[in-house]
């Protein structure tokens, strides 16, 4: 009875205390009301509920080579969303392949969009006042965009260090004297092994369950199917002229290494060209690979053994399409001759042709 009446004392005492600071309220902040405790509280659930990307990694890697260097590279770029501008602005300038006093190139990396969009946290143009200042001091002039690399595509890039330049060196894209090169490895073997794709190419609706836009090929001729004759046809006016010269260097295990050269520059060109002219897509390019649907590519089964994947872990296999080579003309880097800009294979790039067993000449040589 006695240790009841002291608890009954003890809750009188508190009850009569006067009011003080609220609960773990920090001295100066301003009271929560119950909807803004209860609030904070449900936000704290919601965030433990989420397991971060490290905790993830750390629970799930896998214990095939192969699989982990894979999630590590789906996490790199889930990670390039998140950098500080400034970090990524550092990681750029550490990829400079030339610079002089009138243009900066660098290495894009895969998975950074060069512009902004819906859904885009992070972009290269976000990031160009930055990286001007570090390489020219804090009044430097923002650099500025030259043309454009699809967000999964890596390879070499050119900026400008003023607008006067970058209008000059649009130019230059827009009448055709810069020579880009790339590589890409594609499921199949193209038929004749080197030739040239000039098939206008025009964006449409697929129609399904999954309605989605998709560029593809708007080809100027049919094929008769009373005599086998080859019949002209009324151009789309939406259509774009595309033409890209393509080179088989390698093959093996039902993938190739191809040589892609494009004269023009409509948008996502190789992949339609490679994929819906040529019948060998791109590697990882998921998006080509089908028309009327959007599922992970599907490889032979040669390739997967090689890669050391199977069939439903194929989703995570980036696009392997590298800008290696651009040349400039005269007057851009040397007065006197051409400029080849050359940016060497990502590291998923080279191990996948390792893999494969695909043989490559040395880039800039060939």
């Amino acid at each position: 009875m006695a240790a009841q009446r002291g608890i009954a004392r003890r809750v009188l005492e508190l009850a009569a205390r006067p009011a003080g600071r609220p609960f773990s309220q920090r001295p100066g902040a301003a009271a929560l009301t119950a909807e803004q405790l209860a609030e904070k509280i449900r936000a704290q659930k919601r965030q433990q509920r989420k397991t971060p990307l490290q905790e993830v990694s750390r629970l799930r890697i896998p214990k095939d080579p192969v699989r982990r260097r894979i999630l590590e590279f789906a996490q790199l770029t889930q990670q390039l969303q998140r950098v500080h501008p400034n970090v990524l602005a550092k990681a750029l300038k550490r990829g400079i392949l030339f610079q002089n006093k009138e243009m900066v190139v660098i290495n894009k990396p895969y998975g950074l969009p060069v512009h902004g969009g819906p859904g885009v946290k992070m972009c290269i143009s976000d990031v160009l006042p930055i990286l001007a200042k570090m390489l020219d001091g804090m009044k430097a002039e923002p650099l500025h965009l030259c043309h454009r690399l699809d967000k999964e595509t890596t390879g070499v890039m050119v900026l400008a260090r003023d607008q006067d330049t970058a209008h000059r060196i649009q130019e230059l894209f827009r009448l055709r004297q810069v020579e880009k090169r790339y590589w890409a490895i594609c499921i199949g073997m193209p038929k004749p092994t080197e030739g040239l794709v000039d098939i206008p190419i025009v964006e449409k609706e697929v129609e399904g369950h999954q309605p989605h836009y998709k560029m593809t090929l708007a080809p100027n001729y049919r094929l008769s199917q009373e005599n086998g004759e080859m019949i002209r046809v009324r151009r789309q006016s939406e259509a774009h002229m595309a033409v890209t010269r393509y080179k088989v260097l390698s093959s093996a295990s039902s993938c190739c290494l191809l040589e892609l050269q494009p004269a023009t520059g409509v948008k996502h060109q190789l992949r339609v060209h490679v994929a819906y002219g040529l019948g060998c897509p791109i590697l990882g390019d998921h998006k080509y690979s089908h028309w009327s649907k959007l599922a992970p590519q599907k490889l032979p089964q040669s390739a997967l053994k090689r890669l050391g994947l199977e069939q439903v872990k194929a989703r995570h296999l980036p696009l392997h399409l590298h800008a290696c080579q651009l040349t400039l003309p005269e007057g851009y880097g040397s007065e006197a001759e051409k400029t080849h800009l050359v940016c060497k294979l990502p590291l998923f790039f080279a191990r996948s042709l390792q893999r494969l067993k695909l043989d490559f000449p040395e880039l800039g040589k060939n």
